[in-house]
């Protein structure tokens, strides 16, 4: 799955245990702009440093997994947890730089050297 927004807030990461840790982006998305939602995702373990180019601000596009798990609790009560796990994260471009061209130099080719213009029309 995949959602495009704005970087709201990047957590620090966090050693959950001696093998294992997380890190939290959250993702402003404004499907409707007067109503943004705001979107937690989880990075973990070697996918925590994805988010260590990323700022507050910065447009994105988030890969993601749609993880869902019960959860018992000791009177027997299940309740059920939904996560997002990040496995791929890039910057949307902006605006292409000012010193590309939009488009390629036309070429003449009326005057190339030594070749005879044979088309029937």
């Amino acid at each position: 799955m995949e959602i495009k927004g704005k970087v709201h807030e990047v957590g620090a990461t966090q050693q959950v245990s001696e093998t294992f840790k997380k890190r939290d982006l959250i993702v402003e998305y404004a499907e409707n702009p007067t109503y943004p939602e705001y979107i937690r995702f989880e990075a973990l373990q070697d996918k925590t440093a994805l988010l260590d180019t990323f700022k507050a601000g910065d447009e994105v596009e988030v890969f993601f997994n749609l993880r869902g798990r019960p959860w018992t609790d000791k009177q027997g009560k299940t309740s059920y947890f939904n996560s997002l796990v990040i496995w791929r994260i890039n910057a949307v471009a902006g605006a292409p730089a000012a010193s590309a061209p939009a488009y390629a130099a036309p070429v003449d080719v009326s005057s190339a050297p030594g070749e005879d213009d044979d088309l029937p029309f």
